[in-house]
């Protein structure tokens, strides 16, 4: 069994979740990195516990879940109290991701697909991907689309746009781009011409899947957390 590991990223309304969507209609093996970190704070997981614990129940919405504005505006305000949310949540994420790429391993799947909105940005998960792909589309594309979605004025969605490393610039260091500036069913052939030249890949990288997700944890997963955690 051979099985490699491929990071997916995109940005602001680029168009990634059309793409994850189409890899999954394909059977491929998609780890969401942001539903991780949503789903291990959620009130039956450890770390749940250990953040009302020290954060206090002031921190909690009606229904028992935390408030995610509340929490980050702590954190931001309070670099120690940041340091502290990490230590707890990060060992979970970090160990549920294992999981997960541990389960595909063992199915015998060729390639995993770890979707992490800002892979590009910490830049230390890059070089334990054999592949990265981008989700890109062209700036005046990328400011309608989201302008049109969120219902922003173009001066927010500018805004927005500018919070993220520029799409042009992950262009550059992507080893392989889905344009998603046309229609749905050009995006759909791109990817489906991926997938294939990912299933004939004859890449073997176990050591890297698995000691290199531990050593990229250390740092990349946790700025992930930090970012898309209050976000």
């Amino acid at each position: 069994s051979t099985m490699f590991l491929v990071g997916l990223s995109g940005g602001i309304a680029s168009g990634k979740s059309m793409v994850v969507a189409v890899l999954r209609e394909l059977g491929c093996a998609v780890i969401d990195a942001d539903v991780i970190a949503r789903e291990v704070v959620q009130p039956h997981f450890k770390a749940y516990r250990q953040i009302v614990h020290y954060f206090g129940t002031e921190i909690l919405l009606e229904n028992g879940e935390i408030n995610r504005e509340a929490l980050g505006n702590i954190i931001f305000s309070h670099p120690e109290k940041r340091q502290l949310l990490n230590s707890i949540t990060h060992p979970e994420i970090q160990k549920e991701m294992l999981k997960q790429i541990w389960k595909y391993f063992v199915l015998g799947y060729r390639y995993v697909i770890l979707d992490i909105p800002l892979l590009f940005e910490t830049n230390r998960l890059t070089k334990f991907m054999k592949y990265t792909v981008l989700v890109y589309c062209d700036p005046p594309t990328q400011l309608s689309r989201l302008m049109k979605r969120n219902r922003l004025s173009q001066a927010e969605a500018e805004a927005r746009i500018a919070s993220q490393l520029p799409l042009d610039e992950k262009r550059k260091l992507a080893s392989h781009v889905i344009d998603n500036s046309g229609d749905r069913e050009s995006t759909r052939r791109q990817v489906l011409k991926l997938h294939a030249r990912l299933e004939d890949s004859l890449d073997f990288l176990w050591a890297r899947l698995v000691v290199g997700t531990v050593v990229a944890g250390l740092g990349g997963l946790v700025y992930l957390l930090l970012r898309r955690f209050i976000s």
